[in-house]
């Protein structure tokens, strides 16, 4: 980081003058261990289960979407496989648990834990086991190198999930964490709080720990991609966290492991409520905001040629020495 400070200082240009785009390109020098960070390997892991509180009524979609989506997903319509074909990642989607089964499909790993969780407004949504199963999966399914890690999630009803957690994990009422999610009109929205809520009434005198959290409050793939944060740090592979359910898994691996955070770049500040509770408590800057909530890791990989571009200029520009141009410092 040191020595990428150094060059930043002898590039042609005001000191300064680019921004976060030198912070950027120091911060990957430093997780790279080289001078001159490249970002050429992006993976993007899309992990996908199905929501038993669905059965509430909290989403504007039914939960067969998740299956039509991770079909999407594999077939190159869907927003993220739009963006990952244009940044060149190594893309796949690996499906913890469905309602229906999964499509039998080139990028697509089918683990099928389970028909997805239980509505957690009625008992916890995991057992410890399934918990640890999911954890697995998202570390297996994780590079085991990587120049960028983006994780993704597709389950209908997640954004209630992610709500509950975040009102868990930071003491908030369901008022401030609970969005609309797909859409949903205000009855909708009314109907989802007052599930959230009625969650949090029954689990909350029972947990002691995130690991509890996640198990009585999140989902397969929320699981899946706490597994896969803590994996890639461990990896020495840094990460570009998406909006609100991705958020909501970064926390709990930094609750996890403490040490998961240093390795992760936020993209976004999603238009979901609760996002913002969960950026403020891990001390994060997003690098975009477009009023984005789509997620699927979206967000996350329209920020990528961002990070790239970082690189690019910190490697390729001239430096006043190469150019034959005046510093302006007296001789």
């Amino acid at each position: 980081m040191d020595a990428a400070r150094e060059r930043q200082q002898q590039l042609t240009k005001p000191p300064g003058s680019l921004g976060e785009l030198e912070a950027l390109a120091v911060q990957f020098a430093g997780w790279q261990g080289r001078s001159d960070p490249r970002i050429d390997s992006v993976h993007i892991r899309i992990f996908a289960g199905d929501h038993g509180v669905v059965a509430e009524g909290v989403s504007a979609f039914p939960q067969a979407v998740t299956v039509q989506m991770i079909q999407n997903f594999a077939a190159g319509g869907a927003a993220i496989a739009v963006l990952a074909r244009h940044c060149g990642a190594d893309f796949s989607v690996v499906n913890l648990g469905t309602a229906t089964p999964g499509p039998e499909m080139a990028q697509v790993v089918n683990v099928q834990l389970a028909p997805g969780t239980e509505n957690f407004c009625r008992a916890p949504a995991m057992s410890e086991a399934l918990l640890r199963s999911a954890l697995d999966c998202g570390a297996k399914y994780t590079p085991t190198s990587s120049d960028l890690f983006i994780g993704g999630e597709m389950g209908i009803g997640n954004t209630s999930a992610a709500a509950a957690l975040t009102s868990a994990l930071l003491d908030l009422p369901v008022d401030a964490t609970v969005g609309r999610g797909t859409g949903v009109d205000d009855h909708g929205l009314s109907l989802k709080r007052d599930a959230v809520q009625r969650a949090l009434d029954l689990h909350l005198p029972l947990i002691g720990s995130a690991f509890d959290t996640l198990r009585r409050l999140g989902g397969l793939e929320i699981a899946a991609l706490t597994g896969a944060y803590i994996a890639s740090a461990q990896r020495g592979i840094p990460m570009l966290v998406d909006g609100y359910i991705c958020t909501a898994a970064a926390l709990l691996a930094c609750r996890l492991n403490p040490g998961v955070r240093a390795w992760m770049l936020f993209a976004h500040a999603s238009a979901e409520p609760g996002h913002q509770y969960l950026l403020r408590a891990l001390d994060a800057t997003p690098l975009l905001d477009f009023g984005m909530r789509l997620g699927e890791g979206s967000g996350a990989a329209v920020a990528v040629p961002l990070l790239q571009s970082a690189c690019r200029l910190h490697n390729e520009m001239a430096t006043f020495a190469e150019a034959g141009v005046s510093t302006g410092e007296p001789h």
